[in-house]
């Protein structure tokens, strides 16, 4: 983990693309200019095929379900490209409004457990990493809405449901240790697990290129953040109380409920964008169905972590 670009491969044209727009985009960003940044390149036209999907197909909540696959070629690839979207702010909500408050609650000190400098300074670090990763996945995005010329706001998007889940989670306390214990959990589980989350567009061949490469760069920082959060929300945990240990518990469970669940009020907007004929009642039975496999698996660093403290 740094607080540099992310580690990448200068020989694949794909993941170069994308640092060169980090590179080019980020001091724009840093005297708050707002104009979308311009990740094409000379090579562009060949990380971006307009016949390969946007993302993986097999993971789309709706796919196999006959109104879906009576929908046109052209809708279809609509909904996709919109997954793409709604992957990419998913990841942008869960960085801003998950990750940074329970970072913070650890370089504060919030729960007066005690830091190094040394510490203090790797949780800086992946801040700094965070709004990297937030301008990948927001060019990521804007690239394909160029591309597609398709508009595709995120405006149209609830936020994540991890999001939500956090915000309900959090709405009833008042500032103070046990809001800062939930904000914890919630951004641990987000950081050793969103692996996982990443691996399923990184792994896919036929993502187009410049997506897989996107998320790849992103993963790669994601391994070490995995172990500073495991790490740091052990030391938090070994020096709290029973009660406070408690809440903490809690709050993971609950957040790997959120991250692993399908998010149906996003896929209700986007199907309400695309004016699909009976789309809620189709999420409904999608729902219910229950051979439909959820997006994330299982959560194992996650788990592991959560095993040790029910111990």
């Amino acid at each position: 983990m740094t607080d540099r670009l992310p580690d990448h491969d200068p020989t694949d044209p794909a993941e170069t693309a994308v640092i060169r727009g980090l590179v080019r985009s980020w001091p724009r960003r840093a005297t708050v200019r707002r104009d979308e940044p311009q990740l094409d390149g000379p090579t562009m036209e060949e990380l971006f095929d307009p016949q390969r999907t946007d993302f993986p197909e097999e993971m789309l909540p709706i796919r196999g379900h006959p109104r879906y696959e009576a929908l046109d070629e052209a809708a279809r690839r609509r909904i996709n490209s919109w997954a793409w979207i709604a992957y990419n702010k998913n990841v942008m909500d869960i960085e801003q409004s998950v990750v940074t408050p329970g970072f913070g609650v650890l370089f504060r000190d919030a729960l007066g457990t005690g830091f190094s400098d040394a510490a203090r300074a790797a949780v800086m670090q992946a801040l700094v990493d965070e709004e990297y990763h937030t301008l990948m996945h927001l060019n990521g995005s804007a690239l394909v809405r160029r591309r597609r010329e398709w508009s595709l706001p995120d405006r149209a998007l609830p936020d994540s449901l991890m999001v939500r889940k956090y915000r309900a989670a959090t709405s009833s306390l008042p500032e103070g240790r046990e809001a800062a214990l939930v904000a914890l959990g919630f951004s641990t589980v987000a950081e050793t697990s969103i692996g996982e989350y990443l691996s399923v567009i990184s792994a896919d061949p036929n993502v187009q290129p410049v997506n897989r490469a996107t998320v790849s760069l992103h993963r790669r920082d994601e391994t070490a953040h995995s172990s500073v959060a495991g790490e740091m929300v052990r030391l938090v945990h070994d020096r709290l109380n029973a009660e406070d240990r408690a809440v903490l518990r809690r709050s993971l469970h609950g957040a790997v409920d959120a991250f692993t669940a399908t998010d149906f009020g996003v896929w209700s907007a986007i199907l309400a964008a695309e004016e699909v004929p009976d789309g809620d009642e189709m999420l409904r039975e999608c729902a219910e169905d229950p051979t439909r496999r959820r997006f994330v698996q299982d959560c194992g660093a996650t788990d592991r972590l959560i095993a040790e403290f029910d111990d």
